[in-house]
């Protein structure tokens, strides 16, 4: 995973921050290093109506991954206590939880788009992009931040 930045032209950044043993900022210029997929994708936009896209770029679980999520192995379940926080440079954010990505449970395959009907998002910036959800309201564009969240021990 590269973590240096494209010289040649400015391009939008992501932070991978929390509870990680490799936080990372990437560009969307990295995230090709990750196998990439495709989402033909419909929601609804409150503003717009329903919108046709199709997006490509890599799972937000394979990125996440490497990483290294700091999961306790002495814990079996550990990683279903863990959400995932991605925000956007309009301050737009969307919360989601481990279960939801992990391949043993939801296996929702999100994406952390690298293009939109085939245009490179290098300068705007990566876009969280759920094919499962009917409404667009977590499709987060521009991301600058994913923050993995181990936080929630315990409940009393």
């Amino acid at each position: 995973m590269s973590q240096s930045l494209t010289a040649a032209a400015p391009v939008a950044e992501l932070a991978l921050t929390g509870d990680l043993t490799r936080p990372a900022r990437l560009t969307v210029p990295d995230l090709p290093a990750w196998p990439q997929h495709a989402a033909e994708v419909s929601f609804e936009c409150a503003a717009g109506g329903v919108q046709h896209r199709r997006f490509t770029g890599p799972l937000l679980h394979d990125v996440l991954t490497a990483a290294g999520p700091v999961f306790d192995p002495a814990r079996g379940k550990d990683r279903l206590r863990f959400l995932i926080a991605v925000s956007g440079m309009d301050g737009h954010y969307a919360l989601l939880s481990w279960a939801e990505i992990d391949p043993d449970f939801g296996r929702a395959p999100v994406l952390l788009a690298v293009t939109i009907d085939r245009t490179p998002l290098d300068r705007t910036g990566s876009q969280l992009v759920l094919p499962q959800d009917r409404c667009g309201a977590r499709h987060i564009s521009g991301i600058d931040a994913i923050r993995v969240d181990g936080g929630y021990r315990a409940w009393t």
